[in-house]
Formats: C-alpha cells, structure tokens, sequence
C-alpha cells in the first residue's frame, strides 16, 4: 500500500518532487477561493480507530461518529491526497442528501468521480475555475446552513 511517510505540511509537499508543483498548484485554487477554510496538515484517524489512516492536507475540519466508536473523529471537510500514481480529492459536504461534488462532476476536467472523491492525475487534469467555485460553494453553504458536513455513505448511497 502507497503511503506518505510525512509529519508537516512542507514535508507533505515534497515528499513527491515529480508531483510537488501539481500539488501545490491545487491547493492554492483550494486556499484563494475559499480562505475560512483553514489548511492543515491531516495524519489520519490513527491505527485501530474507525476512518482513514491516510495523511494529507486538509481544509476545514468538522466531527463525526460511528457505531464503532464512542469517539467523534475528527475529519477535514475538503482533502487533498497523494496517492502512488494520481491525487484524491476528497468532499464531505451533502445537499439534499447527495454529495455535493456530483453536482460538479461533469464540469471538474478530466477527473474520475465517486460519492465524495475525485480522482485526477495532474493539476492540468482539472477545470481550476470549477474547483474554485465548488469550494466557495463549500464555504458560503456551510456558513449560510444550507449545506451538511458528512462523512461515508449519503440517503442515496
């Protein structure tokens, strides 16, 4: 399994040098577009805990549970991953009972969607104006109350 042995943002960065400018031009669409959502470095939910061990770089955060666990985990509500040989690009945000990242997916480039993560394999893969206005979106819905932060499965999963 492809994992990103990194303890910091900068190391995240660089961790690969091929795919560091890609990375870093993704993540200031993400950043200019939608500031409230602040960046940081995400190391996963931690070994035998319910969620993903996987580290990358979130934006925003929120929490929720699981029948597993008594715990609320934490969760970043956009995030951005390196993955062995593409990006993840992770949305936990709900209208209307469906991920709101469907309603872009036509309009995102060349990228590979499902339920909340699109897949691309570099930065040039994605329509940046979409991005931006997908994490606007993001970003006044929430404060508006007009969206819902979740992680997993939807009603219409």
């Amino acid at each position: 399994m492809f994992r990103v042995e990194a303890s910091s943002l900068a190391e995240y960065f660089a961790y690969d040098p091929i795919r560091e400018q890609d990375l870093r031009a993704v993540d200031e669409v993400i950043r200019a577009a939608a500031p409230g959502l602040e960046r940081h470095f995400f190391t996963g939910t931690g070994d035998g805990k319910p969620g993903m061990s996987i580290r990358m770089i979130g934006y925003g955060s929120f929490q929720y549970r699981v029948k597993a666990s008594r715990d609320p985990i934490d969760w970043p509500v956009v995030s951005l991953a390196l993955q062995k040989n593409y990006f993840s690009l992770y949305v936990s945000v709900v209208e209307d009972g469906d991920y709101l990242l469907s309603q872009y997916a036509g309009r995102l480039g060349k990228v590979k969607v499902a339920h909340n993560c699109a897949r691309f394999v570099k930065a040039a893969d994605l329509d940046t104006g979409t991005l931006a206005e997908l994490v606007r979106r993001i970003e006044t819905g929430l404060a508006a109350g007009e969206l819902e932060l979740r992680y997993g499965r939807t009603k219409k999963d």
